[in-house]
């Protein structure tokens, strides 16, 4: 290509923006993978701002939440080529300050949320560029903050349960939630109740775990520190059709005796060793499944997660679907996220942690 014609797809492809927008932005990132208490596990840093592709919205932030996955990729990044500090965070609510040229849903102004994708810089920043196809509208009905705890989990949710179980409105079987208290679980007891006809069977093992999952909506509790075969059984005597697991590490042979044939086991976590053998004689149907692939991939139905969000904010908005968000941090610090991640870490967390800026 020569200059002319490099200075001409440049001019072409200029965003849309507001004039206000600076130069640079503060940023929380990663240079090496840290243990939570080391003070330099996460750093402040000042970083350029972003400029939006064709398909991108630059988003100034308003409130972010923490996910298991941001300490999974601090832990796991290793040291980042030349001390670029990499950012995290994969969940935002924020304002739309310039638009890319192929974008046409959102306009500058606009108040949105999504989850993004994990191959990019992420939002624990001032700013932050993401496809718009991705892209949902904000509820209006919530604060920022209880927004923040909802786009990773809804669409791992959403698509657990509608894409991986095939479950629909005329579904009337039964759904056992393992670790019905986290965040994840919570928004799914709220869609299958809400969306489907299926009866929710929850797992918990603390009483405040317990509340919570009859809160969010489940029928009934069981607790997953005991065996769950006969808890079950008493509940429904002819197994489940459908399991969500985020706790599936040596429970296969238990969860095959409890489910029924040709039934669907949706799991989000990182099993060591999975043995799928026990469900081969009920040809029941296992699914991993991750939000951040049609990001990662570029599906052709990307835009599927941002037409997904604009439900769940209408769901928000009309009152059948509630905020997860249950611990709410301030600031836009290494210092805030490094205290975000340990108690993510801790794994005790009920619900969402949302940090505001």
């Amino acid at each position: 290509m020569s200059d002319s014609e490099a200075t001409t797809a440049d001019t072409a492809t200029q965003p849309t923006a507001a004039p206000d927008v600076p130069d640079t932005m503060r940023a929380v990132g990663i240079t090496d993978s840290l243990p939570v208490d080391d003070p330099a596990c996460l750093v402040d840093v000042e970083v350029p701002v972003p400029t939006p592709g064709d398909h991108d919205l630059l988003v100034e932030i308003e409130a972010i939440s923490v996910n298991p996955i941001d300490t999974k990729v601090r832990r796991r990044a290793g040291r980042q080529p030349d001390g670029r500090p990499k950012i995290l965070g994969y969940d935002a609510v924020g304002t739309v300050r310039a638009t890319g040229d192929a974008t046409s849903r959102f306009q500058p102004g606009d108040r949105v949320f999504y989850a993004g994708d994990i191959r990019r810089p992420g939002t624990n920043a001032q700013f932050h560029v993401v496809d718009e196809r991705l892209v949902g509208r904000a509820p209006t009905e919530i604060s920022a903050v209880d927004a923040a705890a909802l786009p990773l989990t809804s669409l791992t949710a959403w698509e657990s349960l509608f894409d991986r179980m095939g479950a629909n409105v005329d579904s009337n079987g039964t759904l056992l939630v393992l670790g019905g208290a986290g965040g994840v679980p919570s928004v799914l007891i709220q869609l299958a109740r809400a969306l489907t006809g299926l009866t929710v069977i929850a797992t918990a093992s603390r009483e405040e775990s317990e509340d919570w999952v009859l809160e969010m909506g489940a029928h009934d509790v069981v607790n997953h520190r005991r065996d769950l075969v006969d808890q079950v059984r008493e509940i429904d005597p002819d197994g489940v059709d459908l399991v969500f697991s985020s706790w599936t590490t040596g429970r296969e042979r238990e969860l095959a005796e409890i489910m029924t044939p040709h039934g669907h086991l949706v799991l989000i976590d990182d099993p060591e060793g999975l043995d799928i053998t026990p469900f081969k004689q009920k040809s029941v149907a296992v699914h991993w499944e991750s939000m951040f692939t049609r990001s990662s991939f570029g599906t052709a139905d990307m835009e599927d997660q941002g037409l997904a969000l604009d439900r769940v904010a209408d769901m928000i908005d009309d009152g059948r679907l509630s905020t997860t968000a249950n611990l709410h941090l301030r600031g836009l610090s290494a210092e805030t996220l490094r205290e975000a991640h340990r108690r993510v870490e801790d794994g005790r967390l009920t619900g969402k942690l949302v940090v505001e800026f």
